[in-house]
């Protein structure tokens, strides 16, 4: 099932597949604006996981994700997730804690991370603090920092 919500930084859709988030992301304009809103558990739990997160709050979840990737992507997505809300660490950092030599390789493997915020990939930032590759672009990944911080 895709789902559709509004949030205050844009249209946000995600699927629903076998009881597990698979994506969440950021609509491009124009781009499937006749889907559904939630209805199922899941997809309402996500939606209230939303709400609350883009009304400042740090809510934990424990929505079902179900990302598809390689095993080294799965591992990085991981890793993201253990970044606390309104923290960030470096490519490099993160790349030291799952034990692998590459920077750019944890960027690559980020650049394919298919559930946003959930697995925030946002919080990764260059060595030097700098915001850098974010797929819904480096607007959107300061706006959701600034959020983060306002706690």
């Amino acid at each position: 099932m895709d789902c559709r919500v509004d949030t205050p930084l844009g249209p946000m859709l995600f699927r629903e597949e076998n009881g597990a988030i698979t994506a969440l992301r950021f609509a491009e304009a124009g781009e499937n604006e006749e889907l559904p809103s939630p209805t199922s558990e899941l997809s309402r739990r996500t939606e209230e996981w939303l709400r609350r997160y883009f009304a400042g709050d740090n809510p934990t979840h424990d929505l079902p994700l179900a990302p598809a990737g390689t095993v080294f992507q799965r591992r990085v997505w991981q890793a993201a997730r253990t970044i606390s809300y309104g923290e960030t660490v470096s490519y490099g950092q993160l790349a030291r804690q799952i034990d692998c030599g590459s920077a750019r390789a944890v960027g690559a493997a980020l650049n394919k991370n298919p559930i946003w915020l959930l697995i925030p990939c946002h919080r990764v930032v260059g060595a030097d603090g700098s915001l850098t590759g974010y797929a819904g672009g480096l607007a959107i990944k300061a706006a959701l920092l600034a959020l983060e911080k306002q706690k």
